[in-house]
């Protein structure tokens, strides 16, 4: 299966007024797609939507919340009118709660699965029945959480495994089809985004992220090789990976890291912001694709890039095991002189 290049794509991104869908969006125009940006932020959209249209680009705003299916309904009904249709669908959006499990509210969890899961799933179906009319991808963006659960982030990490069941079980029925649909789980690790700043937090403290930690454009440049060539599951972050890969042979020893996975989610020193954008945007959060994390952020990830192009990855590894030969045979030589 092959997809258009992406100069000649439409891509629906949910979740765009800021973090990893913003960043999506935004590299999709710079490279010549035609881009629909939905979030619940309104009038954040329409500043990126004229931004992106300013610089050259090709863009409409719809605002909606992805746990309604009404609304999302909205959205691919407007990539159609404005466009003639959609090549590719992103489902990015997500919140975050902080705190233990039996003390967040049920509204609260609710709410939490509704935008996370619930709002994959109305995107997702939406998006393959036009698809598969016509061809494409639909892209889900899962997390590491999809394979590993976070103490802290229990509802979160529910929500990535529904979604990772939910993408795995669409994408069998797809193939059983025949459909002209490729689908993909990205992934992310800990990506530098809003996204903890945003959560409902119930900690002490203001949460961060663990390290390492990647830059929003690294998801982005996964998603966009993924509209182009089909590829099943992108782990962003060699770290989530390993983590991941290690849990399968020691599920017991991942359990004991539970004291240490919770003291790098928590802040030192900043005061605690309770209420978050889990029950409605905050505007001051809205048009950044980058959040606050402390310490370095990593550009890119070289396990990912690699994962994308394994036939590069061979080539270097190829050309390292000559390097590591030619020294090996030289320095041979010189001692045999």
């Amino acid at each position: 299966m092959t997809h258009k290049p992406l100069r000649d794509q439409t891509i629906v991104v949910t979740g765009a007024s800021s973090g990893i869908g913003l960043a999506t969006a935004r590299m999709a125009a710079e490279r010549g797609a035609r881009v629909v940006l939905t979030a619940r932020s309104g009038a954040a959209l329409d500043r990126i939507a004229a931004e992106i249209e300013r610089d050259g680009g090709r863009a409409v705003a719809v605002a909606a919340d992805v746990g309604e299916r009404a609304e999302v309904e909205a959205v691919a009904a407007r990539a159609v009118a404005v466009f003639g249709g959609f090549d590719t669908w992103v489902n990015v959006a997500g919140l975050t709660i902080y705190g233990p499990l039996r003390a967040v509210s049920g509204e609260d969890h609710e709410r939490l699965m509704r935008t996370n899961f619930w709002g994959t799933v109305h995107g997702s179906l939406l998006a393959v029945e036009h698809l598969s009319r016509r061809g494409g991808a639909l892209i889900n963006v899962g997390s590491v959480a999809s394979d590993l659960a976070f103490p802290l982030q229990g509802m979160y990490s529910a929500s990535k495994h529904a979604v990772k069941g939910f993408t795995d079980a669409l994408r069998m029925e797809l193939r059983q089809e025949n459909a002209p649909v490729s689908v993909t789980l990205v992934k992310p690790t800990s990506i530098d985004t809003p996204l903890p700043r945003r959560a409902r937090n119930y900690m002490d403290r203001e949460p961060m992220l663990p390290p390492p930690v990647y830059r929003p454009e690294e998801v982005a440049h996964a998603i966009l090789h993924a509209a182009v060539h089909p590829t099943r599951d992108v782990f962003v972050g060699g770290a989530g990976k390993l983590f991941a890969a290690a849990k399968e042979f020691a599920p017991g020893a991942y359990d004991l890291l539970a004291p240490a996975i919770v003291a790098m989610q928590k802040r030192s020193g900043q005061p605690r912001r309770p209420d978050g954008a889990l029950h409605g945007p905050e505007q001051d959060d809205t048009g950044h694709a980058r959040g606050d994390q402390p310490g370095y952020v990593m550009r890119t990830s070289a396990y990912t890039r690699a994962s994308l192009d394994p036939l590069a990855a061979m080539g270097t590894v190829a050309a390292l095991g000559l390097a590591a030969t030619a020294l090996i045979a030289g320095g041979r030589r010189g001692r045999g002189g």
